[in-house]
């Protein structure tokens, strides 16, 4: 099935982000794919963008490492004009390409100064009557984040707009882990694709017994240019040094680099048939951006790189340690470059003898490409589902819904954010708390929120159950040693909460041993609550009413449980005569958890024949 795809990509300083993005534009036009391919950066004349429709932004870039400040084409610092004006012509994209997946290159590991045209793009896209799934492609290594909030804040745009990430690497060369923190939620998301290359076959080259320097699309080659030319006077080898100037360095810098070029250096513009050059070459000297040593992989001649280390960028440098464990590359740090530095470095790389190139993933393409029809298949299917619990929820005249939130014991910052989702949406919400782990604190936290109600969650969340059997805290134990605790446990909550403290029993586990619930009414409870459908609405003088709905894939080891098997929870609850109850469990939800609820409660306050439930109208 031919699908529309956009990709939003923007390049700051040399061409790496959109030669990747263009690759794979590529790749999904030639897999029969329509693909609007809008770039934000300045226009790169040797970029490919054959087949696909491209549309360019305002362009923008920066100088060095000030990633902060963003320039027009006249060197100019843009303003609110030109940001609003990219934010438009990106929507305008949107809406002529239609688009089945949205691609954002980069974003949200990094581009932060341009959140506001991505934000922009999410949002729109995620409002769309059709469905739109939504990834981000990013390259094998990012720059680390300089504080850990980057990480939550990055984690949360995912959780509430993506679909899946998409690293362009090889997990076994490098996982994302070596370079940005990965949590769980993070790296269920991840399809690592390969490398992103034309072909994964050899480039043939014609011996040309060069040494061949290529810098990439920035001005921040400069360094080894100068370098290079300066190590070709001092080599004792008279092979001829040729030096690909990119086309983001000024027509000053470039006259002035080949002013000084000694006889045996020809300096000239990038060519595109740069790969063709570095298979003939003798050995390469280069700068370690992801592009540049892909073609390094395929050409697997003897490299020299000096990665591009300025500020606190540490992308490259990670890189050229992970290639120079593999025996692809030499490596000369930026504060060590020099001509002569440069020279042995070159000089040892000629001299090593060449070994068997490892295998590397580079069908990252075609594997991008599988990826992104997946998720326009999984886009589909999840907007059926919601359809299906829209459908369900409107076929019954009335529903009762009640929350309920487990193993609380203390006012934490995961707290604080269950008591803000329950403010957002205005419901109700039931805590059960650990009698004898909860925190003096966690009364004054709950102190002013009218709509909370405390439930009795067993006594000490203990398990008691031998090895091999499921978890559980009141069962496998003398009937009246579990009684008096939990007789303990509700006396407890009472004299913390008051009449807050409702006296319902919710079972750590949702398990309790059946001989217990006979003595129950006699310590003071009127309710209890487990999982799934009721057996009756009162057992033992007790008002039952359960939970049915856990958005936790707990036997996978947490997270968010697939979204679509957490709706069709919800359909199949509807079909018995019963209050639907929601569980959740605050203290160990990801972002994907909280991102999920927060869609879930909007959908369900939708629907007008449903009343949120609180605990003490339900257990009067």
């Amino acid at each position: 099935m031919s699908r529309s795809v956009l990709i939003l990509v923007t390049h700051l300083l040399g061409v790496g982000h959109l030669a990747r993005a263009a690759a794979l534009a590529r790749g999904l036009v030639a897999a029969g794919h329509r693909v609007t391919l809008v770039s934000g950066g300045r226009p790169a004349p040797l970029i490919r963008v054959e087949g696909a429709t491209f549309v360019q932004l305002p362009p923008v870039h920066c100088v060095g490492v000030d990633f902060r400040t963003l320039l027009d084409a006249d060197g100019k610092e843009i303003g609110d004009d030109v940001r609003q004006a990219r934010i438009e012509a990106i929507l305008a994209a949107l809406a002529s390409a239609d688009p089945d997946v949205v691609v954002t290159e980069t974003y949200p590991f990094g581009r932060r100064q341009l959140a506001a045209e991505f934000r922009a793009l999410l949002e729109a896209a995620r409002d769309r009557p059709r469905p739109v799934a939504i990834l981000s492609s990013i390259r094998d290594i990012l720059n680390p984040p300089a504080k850990p909030s980057r990480v939550e804040e990055t984690e949360a745009v995912l959780a509430r707009f993506y679909d899946g990430v998409l690293v362009h690497g090889d997990a076994v060369v490098t996982p994302l882990s070596a370079s940005w923190p990965t949590s769980p939620g993070l790296e269920r998301i991840l399809t690592y694709t390969g490398y992103i290359a034309d072909t994964a076959e050899p480039v043939k080259g014609v011996p040309s017994g060069e040494i061949l320097v290529s810098g990439g699309g920035s001005a921040a080659s400069l360094p080894l240019y100068r370098a290079s030319i300066e190590a070709a006077a001092l080599a004792d080898t008279p092979a001829r040094w040729r030096l690909l100037v990119g086309h983001g360095v000024t027509e000053a810098d470039f006259e002035a680099l080949a002013a000084n070029a000694g006889p045996r250096v020809i300096v000239e513009r990038a060519r595109p048939d740069f790969p063709a050059l570095l298979a003939g070459a003798a050995a390469s000297v280069s700068q370690a951006g992801y592009n540049t040593m892909i073609d390094l992989a395929r050409a697997g001649v003897p490299a020299v790189v000096v990665p591009f280390e300025q500020g606190k960028e540490a992308e490259q440098r990670l890189r050229a340690e992970r290639f120079h464990a593999l025996g692809l590359a030499g490596i000369v740090g930026e504060a060590d470059l020099s001509g002569p530095a440069l020279a042995a470095a070159v000089k040892a790389a000629l001299a090593r003898t060449p070994g068997e190139a490892p295998v590397l993933a580079l069908d990252g393409i075609a594997a991008s490409v599988r990826a992104v029809e997946a998720a326009a298949q999984r886009a589909e299917e999840l907007t059926q589902a919601w359809t299906r619990l829209d459908e369900a929820l409107a076929a019954r005249r009335e529903i009762r819904l009640w929350w309920r939130d487990d193993d609380a014991v203390a006012a934490t910052p995961a707290l604080d954010r269950l008591l803000a989702l329950a403010h957002r949406h205005a419901l109700p919400l039931s805590l059960a708390v650990i009698p004898a782990a909860a925190s003096p604190n966690l009364a004054g936290a709950i102190a002013e929120e009218r709509h909370v109600d405390v439930l009795v969650h067993g006594y000490a969340h203990a398990n008691h159950a031998p090895p091999g059997a499921k978890k559980q805290e009141l069962g496998h134990r003398a009937v009246a040693e579990m009684l008096a605790e939990l007789g303990r446990g509700l006396s407890t909550l009472r004299s913390r909460f008051g009449e807050r403290c409702l006296p319902v029993l919710v079972p750590p586990w949702n398990r309790i041993d059946p001989a217990l619930i006979g003595g129950l009414a006699a310590l003071g409870f009127r309710g209890l609550s487990v999982a799934g459908p009721r057996l009756a609405a009162r057992l033992h003088d007790l008002t039952a009413v359960n939970i049915h709905v856990d958005p936790i894939a707990w036997k996978q080891g947490g997270g968010l449980l697939d979204p679509v098997l957490v709706l069709s929870q919800c359909i199949r609850a509807l079909e018995h005569d019963e209050p639907l109850g929601i569980l959740t469990h605050h203290l160990v939800h990801d972002a994907w958890i909280w991102s999920f609820l927060d869609r879930l409660f909007d959908r369900l306050k939708k629907h007008a024949n449903i009343r949120f439930m609180p605990a003490c109208a339900l257990f009067a």
